[in-house]
């Protein structure tokens, strides 16, 4: 076994030394237990089957499934970890067992005063990749609610092309002011209980709240100061904070079930999302689509129309079935966007 020194959470793993350190005191493991151990921080995030153990551990001396079982519940005693809730030593049921939590590795211990910056650098790590996924939903959204506007006959002196930028742009802006608050929530409750637990899902909906009622306020004030009046219920703090909470949601499940592949964790989080983007308008709120049908109805000289979308439903306008539906795709796609870009930042940093 090679030397080097791995560090997680309080503890300190010397491979060279052979020692496990809690806060610089030692723990006492015996040499199959530590070797077992080493196995599974030196593969984190990867499952380690019960061959593997059976043959870098005990190197063919044979034992039942017993004596791993035995080893792993000595570790988790020894880590203060839990089968129930792990967040160190995750069991794969039938298969083996994964190091869940984020390692540092080097040739010596990194020093205890530098944790607060690692955190730190996680966090902004993990919310700016979360910001940039919600910008990409942004600017699919702004594409399709761009065409869909500039589908309509127009009056003269504004032309296709200027819709669409307009549309595009203030989506993106709307969407990454809107991840940057659920995507760092997501990330500092992950950052202070070192996993990605139900936390997770109070963090977004706090982020998501947030950063929708500035966005309200700001902008029913910036409407009220340039025109006079103000459209009334565009999206807000309501939806901010049932969206946010549905990416919670998503990240979560997406840590349960994706943990091998992007595409699953973007499926579970398109499902939180996209039930979360359902919801709101059902319970009277509205998303990006149904806060420009506002606006268009608002300002009469408006030329913004989203009748044409509602037209695709069965709608003579951008009625209640065109809320829910558009109000679904948003949610999915915000939510998916996020959390796999999430989960590949997050990749990156454990490696």
């Amino acid at each position: 076994m090679t030397g080097g020194t791995f560090r997680f959470e309080r503890f300190s793993l010397e491979l060279g030394d052979r020692q496990l350190r809690r806060d610089g005191s030692p723990i006492e493991l015996n040499s199959r237990y530590f070797d077992a151990l080493a196995l599974l921080v030196r593969e984190q995030g990867r499952l380690v089957s019960k061959d593997r153990f059976m043959d870098e551990v005990w190197r063919g001396v044979p034992v039942t499934d017993e004596a791993l079982t035995q080893c792993i519940k000595t570790l988790r005693r020894q880590l203060g970890d839990s089968a129930s809730s792990p967040r160190l030593i995750e069991t794969v049921p039938k298969h083996g067992y994964r190091f869940i939590a984020p390692v540092e590795s080097g040739p010596q211990a990194t020093p205890a005063g530098s944790q607060p910056r690692l955190a730190w650098q996680r966090l902004v790590l993990l919310g700016g990749a979360g910001t940039v996924g919600g910008g990409l939903a942004g600017l699919v959204g702004g594409l399709f609610y761009g065409f869909a506007g500039a589908s309509q006959p127009l009056q003269p002196g504004m032309g296709a092309v200027s819709i669409l930028l307009v549309l595009l742009c203030l989506t993106i802006l709307v969407a990454v002011m809107g991840a940057a608050g659920v995507a760092l929530g997501i990330a500092a409750a992950e950052v202070s209980s070192r996993k990605i637990g139900p936390s997770a899902i109070v963090g977004g909906a706090l982020g998501g709240l947030l950063v929708g009622a500035v966005v309200k306020l700001l902008g029913l004030d910036g409407f009220s100061l340039l025109f006079g009046q103000s459209p009334g219920d565009i999206t807000g703090g309501f939806e901010g904070l049932l969206l946010g909470g549905g990416v919670g949601v998503g990240a979560w499940l997406a840590d349960r079930l994706g943990r091998e592949g992007l595409r699953a964790g973007a499926v579970a989080a398109g499902i939180a999302g996209g039930t979360a983007g359902l919801l709101i308008p059902m319970l009277g709120g509205r998303l990006m689509g149904g806060s420009l049908d506002l606006l268009a109805r608002h300002f009469p000289n408006s030329r913004l129309r989203l009748e044409h979308i509602g037209g695709l439903l069965g709608e003579a306008d951008f009625g209640p079935v065109s809320q829910r539906v558009t109000g679904l795709a948003e949610g999915a796609l915000f939510a998916a966007c996020i959390v796999v870009a999430m989960m590949i930042a997050r990749r990156s940093l454990d490696q």
